[in-house]
């Protein structure tokens, strides 16, 4: 089966194969011919998926799935969210975004935070939701030269290591995208078309 994931971020791409089987042929945006920004105008990551998936599914008529991820800190009142990737800014820099992170977290003695995915898929002309949590804890030094965003400084329960710290594989065992990806594949297995596409 093969679905387009519309990103153009290639760090997700490789998150999302790495936990795919070899059933589904992932297409990015760019390997789909499509080279647009999606817009995220929405106040819900649910929301912001559901747009995304709805406009390439509207460019391509093709079956599509997309994700939009936030990362909320209890004591910022869910903050970053929805607007993770640009916390600090349009030009979505990472370490502008943890550096302002930690800036909002200083002197707050509850650091936790848990990433939430979701991922919307539009297959058949039909909507699926499903939803990947992480929780954890900010940690105030950054660790790790790997993962992307705020993968240096987030720490998953259960481990002493950050996100950044962990091989991809280690990653995908227990992240927010990959418990996300892992009920959508969990799904498509499952899935029986009501007609032959």
């Amino acid at each position: 089966m093969e679905l387009i994931f519309a990103t153009n971020n290639q760090h997700k791409v490789e998150e999302i194969r790495a936990v795919l089987d070899d059933n589904f042929s992932i297409l990015t945006l760019k390997e789909a011919g499509i080279d647009i920004d999606i817009p995220e105008p929405h106040d819900t990551i649910e929301a912001n998926a559901s747009e995304k998936s709805s406009v390439i599914h509207q460019l391509t008529g093709k079956n599509c799935f997309s994700e939009d991820t936030g990362l909320e800190c209890e004591a910022l009142n869910g903050a970053p969210g929805v607007k993770s990737a640009r916390y600090a800014g349009e030009h979505k820099s990472f370490q502008d975004n943890i550096d302002l992170l930690q800036k909002n977290l200083s002197g707050k003695s509850n650091r936790k935070a848990q990433f939430k995915t979701i991922i919307s898929l539009l297959l058949d002309n039909k909507e699926y939701l499903f939803e990947g949590i992480c929780k954890g804890q900010i940690i105030e030094e950054q660790r790790g030269k790997g993962g992307f965003g705020y993968d240096p400084v987030f720490v998953p329960e259960g481990s002493t290591l950050t996100f950044a710290q962990m091989s991809m594989e280690e990653k995908s065992k227990i992240s927010h995208r990959a418990k996300a990806v892992k009920k959508l594949v969990e799904f498509l297995n499952n899935y029986t078309p009501s007609t032959n596409n």
